[in-house]
């Protein structure tokens, strides 16, 4: 049997929080921000959690992580 690995893209994106929640990052703030809103960007701040029904692939890209 081949070893099982982590997703390295998915390290780097996610981390799990104590109660079992995967925070992640928000999209679309990296660049052409000229043509968003001040309010879109402002709110594109910070972090939020991974949606649940996502949380099955995150299993299967950090399979060390106890999800």
């Amino acid at each position: 049997m081949p070893k099982m690995k982590t997703k390295s893209s998915a390290k780097k994106r996610f981390r799990v929080r104590p109660g079992g929640t995967v925070k992640r990052g928000h999209a679309f703030k990296r660049h052409i921000l000229t043509k968003k809103t001040t309010k879109n960007k402002r709110h594109l701040r910070g972090i939020t959690a991974v949606h649940e029904t996502n949380m099955a692939s995150m299993a299967q890209m950090l399979p060390f992580a106890g999800l």
